[in-house]
């Protein structure tokens, strides 16, 4: 992987004491990057800054634009791990607009990426920078899966696209910021559940689909959930003509998240990460071809930060196609990427194009 590509300026993480954020200022640290500590608790930044003498704590609240504007002074980017980012996200894009530096966050929420998508793109763009939600497990990986199967040739002839994404969890322990997040989403859709379908996303009360899904070895046949909809709805439609996008996860992981019981991950290994293992399936087809690609890895929380850093550094060092409002797949190569981060976070595989059975 190439390091330390851009070390000029330090990068502001809000959120920093919370799941995701530790494991995006470790990241930050191994890549020769500069984190400054962000977040709304003093008293957590602290502590982590006690693990990690020397970084500049900078406390601030999303309702506070004076102390987000010093917690982002001086930096060249802004990595937002704080959800519930339908909150979040908003006054935080706002101070890097004001401070005319980039925008990242690792939102799942679906409802939180589209909304900033949809109310930013202008005033990104006229600013200069790039405001890059849901660039994480969801979201950003299955967008840049999507883009290295497509290989860009048939977005251009205008032909439709039609793409699945099929998850396999070994298991799905929630973090509090992913129960909260959850939360405020179950809020927003009153008992309804979303749905990308027809180019759009859409409410619908009736029950989600089930069936089976035949993962690549060693996973194998699982029961799944379709329309399971997640960010990466959000990210591929952004830049790629598909109206036809289908999501499924495996039904053991939605159970778990889903119950109330459910723990929070626990530390397995040296880095922090958990024993969850994850395999993603992007099927993308177009005109008469198809063609897959396969990413596998462990723990979904742990894995968002060197896809977010791996981001940032891009983007701190012009590799990128376009500012403004932008989804991953759109603004990098998107094989070359997912390449950088093999084999050390994740194994990528890209299948050989095939004709349409």
């Amino acid at each position: 992987m190439e390091k330390n590509r851009a070390v000029a300026a330090p990068v502001t993480v809000f959120g920093a004491y919370g799941h995701t954020g530790r494991f995006v200022v470790s990241e930050l640290l191994d890549r020769g990057l500069t984190p400054i500590l962000s977040g709304r608790d003093a008293d957590k930044l602290r502590a982590l800054a006690a693990e990690f003498p020397g970084l500049d704590v900078r406390p601030a609240s999303a309702g506070d634009p004076d102390a987000l504007d010093r917690a982002l002074a001086g930096a060249a980017a802004v990595i937002n791990c704080a959800g519930p980012f339908a909150e979040t996200a908003p006054p935080v894009i706002e101070a890097a607009l004001r401070a005319r530096v980039a925008y990242l966050d690792v939102a799942g929420e679906v409802e939180a990426a589209a909304d900033s998508f949809a109310h930013y793109a202008d005033r990104a763009r006229e600013a200069g920078i790039v405001v890059m939600p849901a660039m994480a497990f969801y979201g950003g990986l299955g967008d840049l899966l999507a883009t290295a199967a497509l290989g860009g040739a048939p977005a251009a002839d205008g032909i439709d696209i039609e793409i699945d994404i099929a998850f396999a969890l070994s298991s799905w322990r929630p973090t509090a910021g992913t129960r909260g997040s959850g939360q405020v989403s179950r809020r927003r859709r009153e008992g309804r559940r979303l749905v990308y379908a027809d180019g759009r996303l859409e409410l619908r009360t009736d029950a989600a689909p089930t069936g089976q899904w035949t993962f690549p070895a060693p996973v194998g046949e699982r029961a799944v959930i379709g329309e399971f909809t997640t960010t990466d709805s959000v990210t591929i439609a952004h830049h790629l003509s598909a109206p036809g996008i289908r999501t499924f996860m495996t039904v053991d992981a939605v159970r778990e998240v889903l119950a109330p019981e459910a723990a929070a991950p626990e530390p397995v290994d040296d880095r922090g990460r958990s024993a969850q293992t994850f395999l993603v399936e992007v099927t993308v087809r177009a005109g008469a071809t198809r063609r897959r690609a396969v990413a596998r890895g462990q723990d979904i929380y742990a894995v968002t930060a060197p896809l977010v850093v791996e981001a940032v550094s891009r983007v701190l060092a012009g590799e990128t196609k376009a500012v403004g409002t932008v989804a991953p797949g759109e603004v990098f190569d998107a094989h070359a990427f997912l390449t950088a981060l093999a084999p050390q976070h994740l194994s990528y595989e890209l299948g050989a194009a095939e004709p349409c059975g």
